[in-house]
């Protein structure tokens, strides 16, 4: 057989990735190039432009999963194309949907009786925006009745000052009073000696949290439902109450399931939670559900003719992946109660020996060492004891690559400088050990190395370098 010039192969498909004439130019970054290029080759330049980014393992600021199991990473990515807001189209992926929100209904204690309601988000965000708007969609319902003037003032919602800044944009999006109960040295969660006296007759809910962002501490909703219930005995308007229980939500359940803050108590009507947190998934699921449907105004649920079917929709994110959604039922299924109670037990071991060595330099005070969630949150104990700050130690541990926020607490307590570790399940022993053992060479650094000076009590306060 004879070969020649006609049976030449294209070389474009052999190129060598580093060798290809694309690498002698820039990525197009703010308008497209003329030309395409080598699918390997744009995936090499892209990964490429991550590279210097932070090993997310290593990130101890974020609260977000950042490690899945390679078979729920592979399941994931197989049903990307799955729209989740296709229930006609999908109804497998709909039934799945339907077994997630009834077993976070079993978890949460929704009454056996009743006629509880649920639903998936893109994130806890998303869950708090739908659960705050059933909150204010009822009261306006309740108060129309009983004939109060709603121009007269704005509806208000009561939280502590260290709510997540999910709040803040729900009252300011739909113009809520957002009414900040203050936090104190004594009481880092919401003031249950205080919090009643923020409510009136246009108070449109109250926010108990269940894994505060700033410390990792619970608000006392068992307390907080006492409250509620007694207030109500003496008014005709009712106030209940809204769970943020982003953190919590997925934890308390398996590691302290003595504590009552879900649908066991009376006046909790609707609770929202992170899927993407320690549901152990990565980012992009949230759930919130509601104890029964009559707290779910029907003007929120819109009934949609979508590609040949009618389907009830109250999500604000239309179009959206599936793939979080199965990949939640995949964990449900791979773990079970016992191994999330298992996985959440080993994280918090893994906080308890982190707390214990911080602890042994001597040098911080603990704010919050694990009570509930495996948070962690410290501060110095003497800011004139060194010549560096939180902020100087953030920065050192970020040169060995971990990411530890350094912030100051809310309004009320802002002089009060804290960093704080977030312990997830992908934080085992032995990295643990590695942490510890770059902090305390951290310490020994700070010490003899030439840092900033900080003269003054102001410069001491400033904030720069990571924050979060």
């Amino acid at each position: 057989m004879l070969f020649g010039k006609k049976d030449q192969e294209e070389s474009k498909y052999l190129d060598p990735i580093f060798g290809n004439p694309n690498e002698d130019a820039d990525l197009p970054k703010y308008k497209l190039a003329r030309k395409s290029m080598q699918a390997d080759v744009a995936y090499r330049m892209v990964k490429d432009e991550l590279e210097d980014e932070g090993n997310a393992r290593q990130n101890l600021a974020t609260f977000c999963q950042t490690y899945m199991e390679p078979e729920a990473t592979q399941l994931m990515a197989e049903t990307l194309e799955k729209n989740a807001i296709d229930k006609s189209e999908y109804p497998r992926t709909t039934e799945i949907e339907n077994r997630c929100v009834n077993i976070l209904a079993d978890l949460w204690h929704a009454p056996k009786d009743g006629n509880y309601l649920g639903t998936s988000t893109v994130g806890s965000s998303e869950a708090c925006m739908l659960g705050g708007l059933a909150m204010k969609f009822a009261w306006r319902k309740r108060a129309e009745k009983l004939g109060l003037d709603l121009n007269a003032h704005k509806p208000n919602l009561v939280i502590s000052s260290s709510y997540q800044v999910c709040w803040e944009k729900f009252c300011t999006y739909w113009d809520i009073e957002l009414r900040e109960v203050p936090l104190d040295e004594n009481d880092l969660s919401l003031n249950m000696d205080t919090v009643m006296d923020y409510v009136d007759e246009y108070t449109i809910g109250i926010v108990g949290i269940m894994g505060i962002t700033y410390t990792g501490r619970y608000d006392n909703i068992k307390k907080l439902n006492d409250l509620v219930e007694e207030y109500n005995k003496h008014t005709d308007y009712k106030v209940y109450i809204h769970v943020d229980a982003a953190s919590g939500g997925f934890y308390t359940p398996f590691v302290e399931p003595e504590i009552e803050w879900d649908f066991k108590l009376k006046n909790v009507v609707s609770i929202n939670s992170s899927g993407h947190k320690y549901g152990l998934v990565y980012p992009g699921i949230g759930w919130v559900l509601w104890r029964d449907a009559k707290f779910v105004p029907q003007d929120l649920i819109f009934n949609v003719s979508y590609l040949g079917g009618e389907m009830p929709t109250m999500a604000i994110n239309f179009s959206r992946s599936a793939s979080q959604i199965i990949g939640q039922y995949y964990n449900f299924v791979r773990y079970g109660f016992d191994g999330y109670r298992e996985i959440h037990q080993r994280t918090h071991e893994v906080a308890k020996y982190i707390i214990k060595e911080i602890k042994k330099t001597g040098r911080f005070k603990v704010v919050n060492g694990a009570q509930h969630l495996p948070i962690l949150c410290y501060a110095l104990k003497d800011d004139h004891a060194q010549e560096w700050n939180l902020y100087d130690l953030s920065d050192r541990l970020r040169m060995r690559g971990w990411q530890v926020p350094t912030y100051p607490m809310p309004d009320n307590l802002n002089n009060l400088i804290v960093q704080r570790i977030v312990c997830r399940a992908d934080l085992g022993m032995n990295v643990a050990i590695e942490f510890i053992e770059d902090f305390k060479a951290c310490l020994e650094e700070l010490d003899h190395a030439h840092v900033l000076a900080h003269h003054s009590d102001e410069q001491k306060k400033t904030t720069y370098g990571f924050t979060h």
